[in-house]
């Protein structure tokens, strides 16, 4: 009698089971959108090397390419065909920035993708002093929109920004124009 009791009271162990078959009737097997696992490894390599060409493509800056920047004194470069007077203008604050650039807190990929819409908007509407500011932090864009900035065909010169335009975390820009 025992027996009979203790079986009625307690349920079988495939209940758990059935319960669950009971809840998940109906439900199908969702079909995978993302990366297939049996993607081969060298489709995927390919596909990285073609997402990062075309982040190249984006902007035509290298990190390759190191210009000669004079290191004494203040950040400042001026292409052969630009005077010395226009950027001793620069320094002096001669130009007004028409647009402004802050990439604080910017990896360095975006910030060359905002440099380069930042130059081209600035093409499209005929500005011919930018600012750009790069910040303090730990100097890595500090280092590199210099380097940056001197490959591009459109920058004549950039000079360490005035105190009124940031000072030594920005720089100021002279650009080519079609006026």
């Amino acid at each position: 009698m025992i027996k009979a009791n203790m079986t009625a009271s307690s349920p079988p162990e495939n209940d758990d089971n059935t319960l669950f078959m009971e809840a998940v009737r109906g439900v199908r097997k969702l079909k995978q959108d993302t990366i297939s696992p049996h993607r081969s490894p060298v489709k995927v390599k390919a596909m990285r090397t073609a997402e990062r060409k075309d982040r190249a493509e984006a902007h035509p800056f290298s990190d390759l390419y190191e210009p000669w920047l004079d290191q004494d004194g203040p950040t400042r470069f001026r292409a052969g065909d630009t005077s010395a007077f226009e950027l001793k203008r620069l320094r002096r604050g001669d130009y007004v920035p028409e647009l402004f650039l802050d990439l604080h807190g910017l990896t360095q990929e975006e910030a060359k993708q905002e440099l380069s819409a930042l130059l081209l908007a600035a093409q499209r509407n005929n500005v011919n002093c930018v600012s750009v500011m790069h910040g303090h932090g730990k100097h890595i864009l500090k280092q590199r929109l210099p380097m940056w900035l001197a490959q591009h065909p459109q920058v004549l010169a950039f000079h360490q920004a005035t105190r009124e335009w940031g000072g030594n975390a920005a720089l100021l820009v002279l650009l080519k124009t079609e006026r």
